[in-house]
């Protein structure tokens, strides 16, 4: 939410070219900072009794998948069958990661929340602008309309009359990235340009 609303700001300081700041705009920001941020689910510790529970009965062992799940893209690995005390231990270990068992109960699925990009996503991920003006991720460049992800729409007035033209062309053809430091670049760069609405939380990543 401070993110939102300090965005809000700063874009309208590049429109007006001129500062905003005032002696109650000042102090409304410090308020907003002071805010406890939002905790997010993969800063969540998963609730182990109802793991250890499902387990705690079974003698026999279980299948065990490990679903990574990046910033952009996922991955599944198979780890075999595991007695279920070497279950619990596994997860002792990795507080951070979270698990459900399936409706077959044969099958336990772990997740892993990763701060990066998928192998496939370093080497077929652009950033582009779809036919409807909205930011997105492409599996391939944009003209195969093959969208992943949608971020935000585009002020593409805004952002034509700010930006040189290469940027702007740039975006049309896509901006390939090969690792998260250029995911997160190129997303806060346009973000400066989505479109203002109501919803304040628009521009968070949507799946």
């Amino acid at each position: 939410m401070t993110f939102s609303l300090w965005k809000q700001v700063k874009k309208r300081i590049l429109r007006n070219r001129r500062p905003l700041w005032t002696l109650g705009g000042f102090v409304l920001l410090l308020a907003l900072t002071a805010l406890p941020q939002p905790i997010f689910a993969s800063e969540t510790a998963f609730d182990r009794p109802s793991v250890n529970d499902m387990l705690q009965d079974r003698n026999t062992p279980v299948q065990v998948m490990l679903h990574r799940i990046y910033v952009c893209g996922e991955e599944t690995e198979p780890l075999g069958l595991m007695k279920p005390e070497t279950i619990v231990k596994l997860l002792s270990q990795h507080p951070e990661w979270s698990a459900t068992l399936e409706e077959d109960g044969q099958t336990l699925r772990v997740m892993q929340q990763i701060d990066d990009l998928s192998a496939e996503c370093k080497t077929n991920a652009y950033f582009g602008m779809d036919r409807n003006g909205n930011f997105s991720l492409f599996d391939g460049v944009p003209k195969g309309e093959k969208v992943m992800r949608t971020f935000f729409q585009l002020d593409v007035r805004f952002m034509e009359s700010s930006l040189p033209k290469d940027q702007v062309d740039q975006l049309s053809e896509g901006i390939r990235v090969s690792d998260i430091d250029e995911y997160n670049s190129v997303l806060s760069t346009y973000s400066d340009y989505a479109m203002e609405t109501e919803d304040v939380s628009s521009g968070r990543q949507s799946y």
